[in-house]
């Protein structure tokens, strides 16, 4: 056993050789620009750019089209909440969001109030879920938009988002889930959530820092965004840019990875958790889980 031992996998994680092997040759060799549609260059940049897309697309059961590509989980956040708030401000002016919510949301929202964006910060449990009954009451005639995350990125607790998404449709309202934690950890369908936008990034599951992806739904709704960064119209129209081809094809290489390996390495690191959980536990007099016991996170363990 190599010392110290990295625990903090929840902030970052060291890339999978086999991700920066796919990553190499488009660093040096197929290093041409995805944008540059007239010769061989551009055409194998797309094209690697392409089946990137299809395989982080295939983790979370959406159309390829619908990846738009940003620099990370916090990049995605911005232009979902903002995108949404600038693009139906005519239908109203209240966003729903939850207190412990990643800062990327939280200081979005904070953003947001400063224009005059009317933010409601739903509180949890105890055990740090939010409850789907109190994102329903807190809804108005002015909420355009609920964002609650998948999962904790402290506490690992995984909150109700299947049932929120069907309070959601109901009301017609649009709603965006940072999963950021969860995607690669645990199953991740965007038909069975409900979402209409969903934050993730590659640093998180062993691929490559510097790039992430929003879902955008293209139908029942086909969400619409205005653009947090102009010049050149990529990704739809919704994020222009320069593709960073090679981190693209490391985070495609990551969800494939994680779509092949994850049954048998959530199971594999939850026993490992609880196993850590009963020795430190049984070890110390006054000890408590923070958290949900059960409906968490299998790569968490948050204690005091």
């Amino acid at each position: 056993m190599k010392f110290p031992i990295f625990m903090d996998n929840h902030s970052t994680t060291p890339m999978d050789p086999r991700v920066l092997e796919a990553m190499l040759p488009y660093f040096t060799q197929k290093f041409g620009n995805a944008a540059s549609r007239n010769h061989q260059f551009g055409w194998e940049a797309e094209e690697a750019v392409e089946n990137a897309r299809k395989q982080i697309a295939k983790l979370i059961n959406c159309d390829a089209k619908e990846i738009v590509f940003t620099s990370g989980a916090t990049e995605s956040d911005n232009l979902a909440l903002k995108g949404v708030v600038e693009m139906y401000k005519e239908k109203g002016d209240h966003v729903i969001t939850c207190s412990t919510e990643h800062r990327a949301v939280l200081d979005t929202c904070k953003s947001l109030e400063k224009r005059g964006i009317k933010v409601t910060y739903l509180p949890v449990a105890k055990d740090g879920l939010v409850s789907p009954d109190d994102v329903r009451n807190a809804i108005t005639d002015k909420t355009i938009l609920i964002s609650i995350m998948l999962a904790n990125n402290e506490i690992g607790t995984i909150h109700p988002i299947a049932d929120i998404g069907r309070i959601a449709k109901e009301k017609g309202i649009l709603f965006h889930c940072d999963a950021t934690q969860g995607v690669g950890k645990i199953p991740v369908d965007v038909e069975t959530l409900k979402v209409d936008l969903m934050s993730f990034t590659a640093h998180k599951i062993y691929g490559p820092k510097g790039v992430g992806a929003l879902y955008v739904r293209k139908k029942g709704p086909r969400v619409r965004l205005v653009p947090q960064i102009d010049g050149g119209g990529h990704e739809r129209g919704m994020r222009s840019g320069t593709l960073p081809v090679p981190l693209i094809v490391g985070f495609g290489k990551a969800c494939e990875l994680c779509e092949q390996e994850m049954p048998t390495e959530s199971k594999r690191i939850a026993a490992l958790r609880d196993r850590l959980q009963t020795q430190i536990m049984g070890s110390l007099d006054e000890c408590y889980l923070n958290g949900h016991p059960t409906q968490r996170l299998p790569h968490n363990l948050n204690i005091s």
